[in-house]
């Protein structure tokens, strides 16, 4: 080794080391003042940063503060504009209201009025045909009152028709209620005197071509009687028919000749049964008698014939009463068209009214409900909607003025 390397390389190899050595503290060194310093840097940025961080949010927090007060001034003007607002709608509504009740009133008032008339009416003609009945029960009770005071001065019926006039009574008694129960007083007169001097029980006073109706009331018992007795023999009974028929057509003969006269009455008379009974035993065993009859021009009727001719007598009469009355009717019947027609007008105006009052309730209920739901708005707060503006930047934030 001392052979191969020199004196001069051995010190140039020396240096070479030193220099390395030297080199070697320097880089350690370097590195020890570089941590130092980076050292001394961080701690003075972050005082730095700190200091700049402090003061970036006070700034920050002097800004939201402003911004809070800007949005409490802005929220109270908004509150007083609010408040104005719902003052004057309240005044408006209110006014709107009491036109509303004003209007309405009004209208009810017509229509109570109108309803009160209609009702008014109704009860006069209510009670006028109150009294109509009233009447007819009065007049009916007075002849109940009648026919009770008849049934009891009569102490018997088998011995009132014992008697032939007590018979003959009897059917006038009955002819005359059956009549004036069925005609008005003007159709028809009681015991009537013909030109001929002859005296009907009864004359009926019918509208033309008919004209005078002769009415005789007959009671052929005795006969009839001995054909349903037991007790005889039935000759004597077979000769009580025979003689029952002869009655009648004596009856029918006498008719005939006294109330029939031309140009006086009507061609026809009625000879009235005041037995059901009889009426029937002829028209049932005795058709020969009733074809007699008819010949002769003579109209067997019992109590409920004669009412049916009294019924249609009555509606001939009216009928004639009814066409001599045909203008007035008319007359009438033209006031009511117009009654009707004005009632009519009436009941329509009325309906509008009405529909009208219902659309103006509708809209004020629908005028409620807004304001309702506007004041659960205003009593909610929008809280949710002042959490926004918060959360916004400050120029995005600010509402409009």
């Amino acid at each position: 080794m001392m052979q191969i390397f020199s004196n001069a390389e051995l010190v140039l190899l020396g240096m070479l080391a030193l220099v390395l050595v030297l080199l070697l503290w320097v880089v350690m060194r370097t590195g020890r003042l570089e941590r130092d310093v980076q050292s001394k840097l961080g701690e003075r940025l972050d005082q730095q940063l700190a200091a700049q961080h402090r003061d970036l949010l006070r700034d920050l927090h002097d800004g939201l503060t402003r911004q809070t007060d800007r949005i409490g001034d802005h929220a109270r003007a908004d509150r007083e504009i609010l408040q104005r607002g719902l003052g004057a709608a309240s005044v408006q509504l209110s006014r709107s209201i009491e036109a509303l009740t004003h209007s309405v009133d009004g209208r009810l008032q017509t229509l109570a009025g109108q309803v009160n008339e209609r009702l008014d009416e109704g009860f006069r003609k209510t009670n006028d045909t109150f009294a109509s009945v009233m009447s007819r029960l009065a007049t009916i009770d007075e002849a109940q009152k009648k026919i009770d005071g008849l049934t009891t001065n009569v102490v018997s019926l088998q011995e009132l028709l014992g008697d032939k006039k007590a018979r003959g009574a009897f059917g006038e008694v009955q002819l005359e209620a059956l009549v004036r129960n069925s005609l008005p007083p003007d159709a028809f007169e009681f015991q009537s005197t013909l030109p001929n001097n002859t005296r009907a029980d009864c004359v009926l006073k019918l509208p033309e071509p008919t004209g005078m109706v002769a009415v005789d009331a007959k009671f052929p018992l005795e006969n009839y009687h001995r054909m349903f007795d037991s007790s005889l023999a039935e000759l004597d009974r077979k000769a009580a028919q025979v003689a029952f028929r002869a009655d009648v057509r004596r009856h029918v003969d006498a008719i005939a000749g006294k109330y029939i006269l031309p140009g006086v009455t009507s061609d026809g008379a009625m000879m009235f049964l005041p037995a059901e009974a009889v009426f029937a035993e002829l028209h049932a065993y005795h058709p020969e008698v009733i074809a007699y009859a008819q010949g002769k021009r003579v109209w067997i009727v019992s109590p409920t014939t004669l009412m049916a001719v009294l019924n249609t007598a009555r509606a001939v009469l009216k009928d004639v009463e009814t066409r001599k009355q045909i203008h007035v009717i008319q007359d009438a019947l033209g006031k009511l068209a117009k009654d009707f027609h004005r009632f009519d007008e009436r009941m329509n105006a009325l309906a509008r009214h009405i529909d009208q009052a219902s659309k103006d309730v509708q809209d004020v209920q629908t005028s409620s409900r807004k304001i309702t739901a506007h004041f659960q708005k205003i009593e909610s707060a929008r809280l949710d909607e002042i959490d926004e503006f918060d959360r916004l930047p400050e120029t995005a934030a600010q509402p409009p003025i």
